[in-house]
């Protein structure tokens, strides 16, 4: 595992819809993101993982999947996928793709046999039970876009499970001819070069085999909290039978060389770690989403790492998420002033990094006026907030009219601040956050210490956080203000000299108001003087 690439690389997650569309209908393309290549090896990320591109209905975006071994034309065809594949390796590019295993398609040929009869080959590829006594739904599971998991199909009488729309069913992940056609669709994209996967809702793939009635949640809010939030997800979701799953998809990509499983989890701590599995053979990154939710302050932050890093499994190797398609922008949440020093924490922190498109131009989450709602999300739980669409809003690459993203009507709309946030203006710009991203990205991969070395937290009180990164003899300090006011703590100068700050210029004595920055120190296998160690 030493050395691997996806050890010491950091993803950039596309969302293809966004990126860049190559053919003018305002959606984007493999033909966009595979134009876009030559500006993600010049960002200098490692890998790009693509949403769902996989042949679709649409109805949750490429989420509900007809087909696991093609591309939809909306966005291209395999052709055009060897080739992007082809020209990411040219540039030293890996590629990862979304596996969705939780459920297909409603119009997947597999769920169409399965609900043309009770004795259909497929019918046991999905998840079918009779009704309750009442004729009602056999129990209370509810799915994760609003009302209840089950859908009445009147052909054969019986309920089928969908813990997302109910275009999108379950799959039956006890039944072992739908696990070796699931594995060898993995398979099928390995043989194809793609250099791993990241696994969609990996914790919700098996569900309680006697379907028992999930408990109430006691924390719920009515008319604040989504409906699905009602009753704690104890009997579907993060069941013990899931282990085997994960271990299972993870020998199948080990049959490819130096490949990558991530599965996205949000689960509490305890939980997200086992998942690297027994002995390290379950996910090689089980995504930590937990930055994301953790309030921006520097004690709250230490806590976070300090527990992480010691609940890891001995080997298991840490990442770090600030942003996705299904969470508000970093520079949203906390500022456009913090989401710079935000960039510093994300890809100086100990493990692989993931970033999402825009953050490296410091898009915001664009308003969406409910008749332009596109998320199935928001559609099905209105005026709650839990809408998707202000953070996959078009990636902004020039100051005009289509923000370069596309020729004709984008799917959403680009926002109002495309003037100053996009690539092309903020190329020129020394102070940007696309230079500060690029030059963090550069020292990076310079400076081993950053990318594979040891941690050690330095200070954290109520303004400032700074740890240390270890790696051969080579020490560096990062130290970071969350706060709008000076910072006045002890530095490690003369000692240490200045790499990077947030601020774009020669740093000199306390830290500034919402300013982050690196240095390069000089004494090693010790706290420099004048650094309080906090543990770690």
């Amino acid at each position: 595992m030493e050395g691997s690439w996806w050890r010491d690389g950091v993803v950039y997650q596309v969302y293809p819809r966004s990126f860049a569309d190559a053919n003018g209908d305002g959606i984007g393309d493999l033909a966009g993101i595979r134009c876009k290549l030559p500006y993600l090896a010049g960002l200098g990320v490692d890998a790009l993982w693509i949403s769902p591109v996989y042949p679709s209905p649409m109805a949750d975006f490429g989420y509900d999947v007809s087909d696991y071994r093609g591309i939809d034309p909306l966005f291209g065809d395999i052709a055009g996928m060897d080739a992007l594949i082809a020209d990411a390796h040219a540039l030293e590019l890996k590629v990862i793709l979304d596996f969705v295993p939780n459920h297909s398609s409603d119009e997947h040929p597999w769920f169409r046999e399965s609900r043309r009869s009770r004795d259909s080959v497929f019918r046991d590829w999905y998840i079918w039970r009779d009704p309750a006594p009442d004729g009602g739904p056999p129990n209370n599971w509810l799915s994760n876009f609003g009302g209840s998991a089950w859908t009445f199909d009147p052909l054969t009488a019986q309920y089928y499970l969908h813990l997302f729309l109910d275009r999108q069913p379950d799959l039956n992940w006890r039944h072992p001819a739908l696990r070796e056609a699931m594995y060898e669709s993995m398979r099928f994209w390995l043989r194809r070069g793609v250099d791993g996967f990241r696994v969609d809702v990996i914790y919700h793939v098996m569900k309680d085999a006697a379907f028992r009635d999930n408990p109430p949640n006691p924390a719920f809010h009515e008319g604040i909290d989504a409906e699905s939030h009602r009753y704690l997800p104890l009997h579907t979701a993060d069941i013990p039978e899931t282990q085997g799953v994960v271990s299972a998809m993870r020998s199948v990509v080990d049959e490819f060389p130096d490949r990558v499983l991530i599965g996205e989890l949000y689960l509490p701590l305890e939980r997200i770690v086992a998942y690297y599995g027994e002995d390290l053979s379950g996910a090689h990154l089980p995504f930590n989403f937990l930055l994301i939710g953790t309030p921006w302050t520097a004690r709250a932050i230490a806590g976070l790492v300090t527990r992480y890093e010691a609940a890891l499994p001995s080997g298991g190797w840490p990442n770090w998420v600030l942003g996705n398609h299904d969470k508000p922008r970093i520079a949203s949440r906390v500022g456009d002033a913090q989401a710079r020093v935000a960039a510093m924490l994300l890809l100086t922190l100990r493990g692989t990094p993931t970033m999402y498109y825009g953050d490296e131009i410091g898009m915001r989450d664009v308003p969406v006026p409910f008749d332009e709602v596109r998320d199935p999300f928001e559609l099905n739980e209105p005026h709650k907030g839990l809408g998707r669409d202000p953070q996959r809003t078009p990636m902004r690459w020039y100051p005009r009219e289509g923000a370069g993203f596309t020729r004709g009507r984008p799917w959403l709309r680009i926002g109002d601040d495309v003037d100053t946030r996009n690539v092309a203006t903020q190329e020129g710009d020394p102070s940007s956050m696309l230079s500060l991203y690029r030059a963090l990205l550069r020292l990076r991969r310079e400076t081993p210490a950053l990318s594979r070395g040891d941690i050690r937290l330095l200070l954290a009180d109520e303004a400032a956080l700074a740890y240390e990164r270890t790696h051969d003899g080579e020490r560096v300090v990062v130290v970071l203000n969350f706060t709008g006011a000076p910072a006045d703590l002890p530095m490690p100068e003369p000692a240490g000299k200045v790499l990077l700050s947030t601020h774009g210029d020669e740093a000199r004595g306390a830290l500034r108001p919402d300013e982050a920055r690196i240095y390069r120190v000089s004494c090693l296998r010790r706290p420099c003087d004048g650094i309080r160690r906090t543990g770690g």
